[in-house]
């Protein structure tokens, strides 16, 4: 099993959408990134902790790639706006990837520059790429929102 960790806005459906991606075993929601030891959801809310929601996914890299979630990642957010998704306004919901170790990190660095040069968005890619930092894993009514609200994701997946 591997790591990895996104940030994409709101982690109730980064969650959502990187558990049905065939391969991986789990996707938890949390916070990382930031200067407070076990943040709670108020205080990363309050946007003066510096983290990030992040989703820490484990996954099994013979069923699925990193490449492949690094591409489900830019396929299921606006990687171009600062510090926001949609309505979610605030640096806790900025574009980033925490990678584990310097192979993620160069293909991340490589999926960067390929979206961007690719012509997908039509402004420039703003995914922060940073070595992951200690995660914090969110309270348990954020794990599995969507499932146990019987909720649709707010996302639509658009892999392969």
């Amino acid at each position: 099993m591997e790591k990895a960790t996104f940030g994409a806005g709101c982690f109730w459906g980064v969650e959502s959408f990187f558990r049905e991606v065939p391969g991986v075993v789990d996707a938890v929601c949390g916070y990382a990134g930031g200067c407070m030891n076990n943040p709670t959801y108020q205080d990363v809310c309050s946007d003066e902790t510096g983290h990030a929601e992040v989703v820490e996914v484990s996954f099994d890299p013979a069923k699925v790639s990193y490449e492949k979630l690094v591409d489900v990642f830019f396929q299921n957010h606006d990687p171009t706006t600062l510090n926001r998704q949609g309505p979610d306004e605030g640096t806790q919901y900025r574009s980033v990837i925490f990678t584990h170790g310097d192979e993620q990190e160069r293909i991340a660095r490589a999926k960067k520059d390929f979206y961007d040069k690719s012509g997908k968005f039509k402004r420039p890619i703003v995914t922060t790429i940073e070595p992951a930092p200690t995660f914090w894993r969110a309270e348990d009514y954020h794990q599995r929102y969507f499932e146990k609200k019987g909720l649709p994701s707010c996302h639509v997946p658009n892999w392969e």
